[in-house]
């Protein structure tokens, strides 16, 4: 959870996922989608796929691994994660790199360039492992990420009350602002998307994204690239179908695209079976879908859907084609 999250959104999630999942065994045992259900929220769901994989493994070997190679080996394990787990859980002499540990490094050293570059990065593992203590190594692994998280943060670092600021580069020539050097910036390219809010009786059309890409494995509504598309595909579903609301665009940001999206709300009678031919699409009751794992702004759009309906709010009501 803590690749690529902060430690204070973390907490509430951890505690939440290891209380209905206690055990490595209590994991590899539970359906992906209450796996899913209990990350929604926290975004990267690979995260969450290779989790469950990795649980599964393990119980299926009947023991963590203690070795290097074969923790690298566990689905979502990189070498900086292998390196914390060595060094926390075996206490063996283990090197970490994480976005905290990148930035102590930098700003003490005073090393300039994006520590993503693979020349920057070479030398901050160079360092990393270079500075490995004989003794202590959990206590040192923990202090070095606690320092990053707790005093030399990315803003307004609190260079007064760290123990390293007498020898620390950036703190005595004034660079704490600059380094980390950022990651060159890029413009954002846009992607936009029709969600189809499908709806039959008291029932709502979902369907499982694949596995690999955004959002992967969770349930979501049908996207469509343009209106037309989906009023089409609306027709060959059903006869009678009209279009009750037509939700302004709405905006997701990821980390290297923005979706800007716009949701219809179509309600449908006697839909077509050949919507049901694949298990990924399934029909839910309208109360049961805020239990499944879903991205946060799908789940929004239904709260939000629920909301009008109980408030009485019409929007305007089209034929399909108009």
């Amino acid at each position: 959870m803590l690749q690529q999250t902060q430690v204070t959104t973390v907490k509430a999630y951890f505690v939440r996922f290891i209380t209905r999942f206690p055990t490595v065994q209590a994991l590899a045992d539970a359906p992906l989608d209450d796996v899913l259900e209990h990350w929604a929220g926290l975004g990267y769901y690979a995260r969450a796929r290779n989790l469950h994989k990795a649980a599964q493994l393990i119980a299926e070997q009947g023991t963590f691994p203690d070795v290097f190679d074969e923790i690298l080996k566990l689905p979502g394990v990189g070498r900086s994660t292998a390196g914390a787990i060595l060094s926390i859980a075996f206490k063996q002499r283990f090197a970490i790199l994480d976005g905290n540990v990148k930035r102590v490094l930098t700003r003490f050293y005073g090393i300039s360039g994006w520590p993503g570059q693979m020349r920057v990065e070479k030398e901050l593992w160079a360092l990393s492992e270079k500075l490995l203590p004989h003794e202590r190594i959990a206590e040192y692994t923990q202090a070095i990420m606690d320092l990053g998280a707790t005093l030399c943060v990315r803003r307004q670092p609190k260079c007064l009350a760290c123990p390293l600021n007498e020898h620390c580069v950036a703190y005595k020539n004034h660079r704490t602002h600059e380094l980390p050097t950022p990651k060159p910036k890029k413009i954002m390219p846009v992607k936009n998307v029709f969600f189809l809010l499908l709806i039959e009786s008291n029932n709502v059309l979902l369907y499982r994204r694949p596995p690999a890409g955004i959002w992967g494995g969770l349930w979501s509504l049908p996207e469509f690239s343009t209106k037309q598309a989906l009023l089409a595909w609306c027709g060959q579903q059903s006869e009678n179908i009209q279009v009750v609301l037509d939700y302004p665009v709405q905006r997701h940001t990821f980390s290297h695209y923005h979706l800007d999206y716009t949701v219809l709300k179509v309600v449908c009678q006697n839909p077509k079976n050949n919507v049901m031919e694949a298990d990924s699409w399934v029909w839910y009751k309208s109360s049961q879908v805020q239990a499944l794992g879903m991205p946060t702004p799908i789940k929004r759009i239904l709260q939000r859907s629920t909301e009008v309906i109980e408030n009485g709010e019409n929007g305007q009501v089209s034929k399909t084609g108009n």
